[in-house]
């Protein structure tokens, strides 16, 4: 029997053949049961998660390797809990502060300040709401570490997605204009797909970013509140407590494997598939390759799912261009233009006087002149700390970042690595650092700064990364055909086409130095304590003393730096890139 038949003019299958395509396949099979899997193991942590709170003093962290499985869900469900969070802020308001310049005026500066907040900063003032919302369960202190750990991870994506959209080319920007794209298609067609590959890897960063700081989020330490919920930061900060080294090295082992997994299931298949959303493409150029993804293309029900999910978005997308052909925007004057943009301005700032205000009528209740000058010296030497490392990573950093985006090969490869080293707690250096300085007598001021680096230079590196990645093959064998080489390929080429990345890196970079000073500053394993002069060690001293005011004056002085350093380098920066180094 032939396989085909003719039915005018157009070969069509036979009932038999359309019927057997709907049935799994074996690959649909391994695929469900991974699925199954990691909905019975999410199920069975939110179980957990609702527990009443007096169940933690009942059944504390222990340090007993067979509690690590339990613990590492745990922590993984928080992390990813917050990575969707992460996701939602940046596609709402890393467009809003692209689209509105009234809204940018905002939502800018805010994310400068939020970014320099620490996660102690946020726990603070939010272990006591959350707690309150859901008194006696559980559920409200892991609403107060989720929300921590989200402090952690969205401001970098919604810098990213931010940028993308800033520096849109301009021939798909008017091309968009020229088929009249709706806001969803526009969004949907041109500016995801465009900023996929640049918050790719900066959503594995921060979730990166958010291991960085699980021990903080985990082992809440806030005045008299403690509370140490069951997770893999716990584990940690208990081992660091009792001097357990073999607990350590179980920890990060643990940490390791979530890692491992959570990449060649998860981020590993996102990387190939989002290669499709380069600017360009050529036969000669090496895929991203994830044994996940291709299993995944193999499958018959997801590839249903995935046609149905299809014609939804077409629908939206047809109502949408309905919508924005019968409702056509209307231009307002210039003199009323202006005149609204001097009302918003007032607004902004009449809001920002009120808040600032606050702030003093509240920190005044008990500190004084002294205790301001205190902390601006400490903020001092700590932005020399964070000048001095980011330029150190920058120089290390942007020739290897480039290097291996250029080859995605390798990208593969250093990939899972580069996302456990972003990951590796500092804490876990503790031991080694305060052993060495304790022994050498060395200066806690100079030998702890690295510890606030040790996570945030990754930023850099993966930014650089994503930019070479979606540099145009075009141009650089434009440039290799007309004979540039060495320094003026690095001036003239590829420096200009991964800086307005390097921007976004460097700028969350810094930021994470800043709020990575509170963990850093001060050190400790077991009972001997190391502290360096600096903002961090201010803030890190009154979290744990329960102290408010100060808590609060440290926060604020910690803003105003982060704050003034963005914008008399980051901002202008940021603008030099967007008007002079657009690939159009």
């Amino acid at each position: 029997m032939s396989v085909f038949f003719q039915t005018g003019g157009r070969a069509t299958a036979p009932v038999s053949a359309r019927a057997e395509s709907i049935w799994p396949n074996r690959y649909d099979l391994f695929v469900i049961l991974i699925l199954a899997g990691v909905l019975a193991g999410a199920a069975l942590g939110a179980r957990q998660m609702g527990r009443p709170l007096a169940a933690l003093q009942v059944a504390p962290v222990s340090l007993d390797v067979a509690n690590l499985p339990d613990y590492a869900l745990l922590t993984t469900l928080r992390m990813f809990a917050a990575i969707a969070f992460s996701l939602l802020f940046t596609f709402v308001v890393g467009s809003l502060a692209a689209k509105s310049r009234k809204a940018e005026l905002i939502i800018i500066p805010a994310l400068d300040i939020l970014q320099s907040v620490p996660v102690l900063g946020f726990l603070t003032f939010t272990v006591i709401f959350f707690t309150g919302l859901f008194p006696g369960s559980q559920f409200g202190a892991e609403l107060a570490a989720i929300f921590a750990i989200f402090t952690s991870q969205a401001w970098n994506m919604a810098f990213s997605f931010y940028q993308s959209l800033k520096t849109l080319p301009r021939n798909l920007d008017e091309a968009a204009t020229h088929f009249r794209l709706s806001s969803w298609q526009r969004f949907w067609r041109l500016e995801a797909p465009f900023a996929t590959p640049g918050l790719v890897w900066n959503t594995m960063m921060s979730m990166s970013g958010g291991w960085f700081f699980v021990v903080a989020s985990e082992a809440i330490s806030v005045g008299d509140t403690k509370i140490a919920l069951p997770g893999i930061g716990s584990y940690l900060s208990v081992a660091i407590d009792q001097k357990d080294i073999a607990a350590v090295g179980w920890a990060v082992l643990a940490m390791a494997i979530v890692i491992l997994l959570y990449d060649q299931l998860l981020f590993r298949p996102i990387v190939a598939w989002s290669d499709k959303f380069r600017m360009e493409q050529t036969a000669a150029q090496a895929k991203p390759k994830s044994w996940a993804y291709d299993l995944l293309r193999r499958t018959r029900i997801l590839k249903r799912i995935a046609q149905a999910l299809g014609v939804v978005g077409d629908a939206l997308n047809r109502l949408s261009s309905l919508g924005s052909q019968s409702a056509p925007r209307v231009a307002l004057p210039d003199p009323a233009r202006r005149g609204l943009d001097y009302l918003w301005l007032a607004i902004v700032a009449a809001g920002l006087a009120w808040a600032v205000w606050m702030i003093i009528a509240y920190v005044r209740q008990s500190l004084g002149l002294s205790d301001l000058v205190e902390a601006l010296i400490g903020a001092g030497f700590t932005l020399l700390r964070v000048v001095i490392l980011i330029a150190i990573a920058s120089v290390i950093w942007v020739p290897i970042g480039v290097w291996i985006g250029l080859r995605p090969a390798w990208a593969q490869g250093v990939q899972p690595l580069a996302q456990f080293l972003a990951a590796f707690p500092a804490n876990v250096l503790f031991p080694f650092f305060v052993v060495l300085i304790a022994a050498f007598q060395l200066s806690p001021n100079i030998w702890l700064s690295p510890l606030m680096v040790l996570g945030t230079q990754w930023y850099i590196l993966f930014n650089v990364i994503a930019g070479a990645s979606a540099f145009p093959t075009d141009l650089r064998e434009a440039a290799s055909l007309y004979g540039v080489r060495r320094w003026q390929w690095w001036r003239k080429v590829i420096l200009p086409g991964v800086f307005p990345y390097y921007v976004t890196g460097a700028l969350t970079a810094s930021g994470g130095s800043w709020n990575a000073s509170i963990v850093a500053e001060v050190a400790s394993w077991g009972d001997t304590k190391l502290e360096a002069t600096g903002l961090g060690a201010y803030i890190a001293k009154a979290t744990d003393a329960g102290d408010f005011q100060r808590v609060t004056l440290g926060i604020v002085v910690m803003s105003f730096f982060v704050i003034l350093f963005n914008r008399a380098v980051w901002r202008r920066l940021y603008v030099f890139a967007e008007r002079k180094l657009r690939l159009d």
